[in-house]
């Protein structure tokens, strides 16, 4: 399973950072980010609920939603 998120996140150490908090809480994932493309999209494969994603990003104050 492929979830699909916008995000506001700019820099590479900001993402690097949101991608280890996410395996820490999802451990058993892949959490990958494409800061070129405009939606500053995250891609998370694996066994995991959206609603998920979206609270552990939102605690750190970013924006994310799902992206169709």
């Amino acid at each position: 399973m492929v979830e699909v998120f916008k995000t506001n996140i700019e820099s590479t150490e900001e993402a690097e950072r949101i991608r280890k908090l996410l395996l820490d809480q999802i451990p058993y994932c892949k959490v990958n980010f494409d800061l070129d493309d405009c939606d500053k999209v995250l891609r998370v494969v694996g066994f995991v609920s959206a609603s998920e994603v979206i609270e552990v990003v939102k605690e750190h104050n970013y924006r994310c939603e799902v992206l169709e």
